[in-house]
């Protein structure tokens, strides 16, 4: 089935392949949000910067995702201090509410054409057990300035359409894009900088030499002060580029269908403020309604990736239990990308040497967390303080056991479904 992003963001336009030997400043492997961010904030300032693609930007989860930009991490600043400490952890929390700021403002400088707004993001809960956890949530960013809050199960049921849930907390920080344009309109935004933009050129070797590092591609090579890989959980297996990084996260696929257009009066009370949603439960579902009334539903389903279209009814299942409503309009497309997690929940970032940095491990909120660490890359590599970043700089650390990841993937979405079930059920 085809992706609805892919058929509605009109064509692209033609990237040129690394061809012979190159010099830059900066080499970035990986044209997805965090790399074509970084290359379009280097180019600005006059960095000679080249991007390599294994593919095309934002044919990875860049243009795969639900395009809700999230402002915030997922763990409370009460959280991320236990882990990180106070200064770290404060940080890390203040600068990820910036993220929806962050990518909107980026969006409006460069004119990129990608369907943004502010529209606002909402938390829908399974369960009133989850939702009072929320309050913490809800004091915390009162304390940044900012104004979510915690709506009951009526207000709820008004703003997304379905009785499913027990209350919601709502962001109006939050927004959404069409992320496909996005990527694609960084892209164009780094090129007119001065940025190379190279696709179909994979990395297939790196290594350092005369105090250069070299990035091989299979028609060319590029030489560099400083590399940046980026391919999060497109990141292939070996250890070709940086070693471990393969093995330091879990890619995990994720799901979206999209419907025909609603009638007016289905589009009339479904998410009729233009917010964008994406629940509480552990095994999360995300959707939204487009300006043509298609209506997209994402959540989990095989562990591995496959082409067959039987893969999407459990999806569809899933959205007519929440969204009765729609059991007569027809599943038109379907598409799945990768979600690269950390086993500390956190986003991980890498000097591995001198020169050579790494960033992966978005946990599901790429589009303003890449945006604004691409952003921060950009910073370090021009020589900020290490020690002032809002992300630690940390060893590259493999997961134990990662070649057994799919068994243990599998036991986990097991229990976090029951996980979800029982909290619901606690709460009927």
């Amino acid at each position: 089935m085809e992706s609805y992003w892919a058929e509605t963001a009109g064509a692209d336009q033609a990237w040129p392949t690394v061809q012979g030997a190159l010099t830059a400043d900066v080499v970035i492997v990986g044209g997805g949000y965090l790399g074509l961010s970084c290359a379009l904030q280097l180019a600005a300032q006059a960095t000679n910067v080249i991007l390599l693609d294994a593919q095309t930007p934002g044919w990875g989860a860049s243009g795969r995702n639900g395009g809700q930009i999230i402002p915030g991490h997922k763990y409370e600043r009460t959280d991320l201090v236990e882990k990180l400490g106070e200064e770290r952890g404060g940080r890390l929390f203040s600068w990820a509410g910036t993220f929806a700021d962050q990518t909107l403002d980026l969006i409006e400088r460069y004119q990129i054409d990608c369907d943004a707004s502010q529209s606002g993001w909402i938390q829908p809960a399974h369960a009133k057990s989850v939702l009072d956890k929320m309050i913490t949530r809800v004091r915390e960013w009162e304390q940044e300035g900012a104004n979510p809050k915690i709506v009951d199960a009526a207000e709820t049921s008004r703003l997304l359409g379905t009785d499913w849930y027990k209350g919601a907390y709502v962001d109006p920080r939050g927004g959404r894009l069409h992320p496909l344009k996005y990527a694609r309109g960084l892209a164009r935004a780094a090129a007119d900088a001065g940025a190379s933009i190279f696709a179909n050129s994979a990395a297939t070797k790196l290594e350092r030499v005369s105090g250069k590092w070299n990035v091989s591609t299979a028609s060319g090579t590029v030489f560099a002060e400083q590399v940046l890989i980026c391919t999060n959980a497109y990141t292939e297996a070996g250890d070709h580029l940086i070693k471990g990084l393969y093995k330091s996260v879990v890619p995990f696929p994720s799901y979206i269908i999209g419907t025909g257009p609603l009638t007016d009066n289905q589009r009339e009370s479904i998410l009729p403020d233009g917010q964008t949603a994406a629940d509480l439960k552990q095994l999360i579902n995300y959707f939204r309604l487009e300006a043509d009334g298609c209506f997209l539903f994402g959540g989990r389903g095989p562990l591995r990736e496959t082409d067959d279209p039987g893969v999407y009814e459990p999806i569809r299942r899933k959205m007519l239990e929440f969204f009765p409503q729609l059991a007569a309009v027809p599943m038109q497309y379907g598409w799945s990308g990768r979600v690269a997690l950390t086993s500390d929940g956190l986003p991980h970032l890498h000097n591995a040497a001198p020169g050579l940095w790494a960033s992966l491990g978005c946990n599901g909120r790429g589009v303003g967390y890449a945006t604004g660490t691409g952003k921060l890359l950009a910073e370090l590599i021009q020589g900020s303080d290490p020690a002032q970043s809002p992300i630690p700089i940390t060893p590259v650390s493999r997961i134990p056991f990662h070649s057994l990841y799919l068994l243990g993937a599998g036991i986990a979405v097991w229990h976090k479904n029951r996980c979800d079930q029982v909290e619901r059920n606690r709460s009927a």
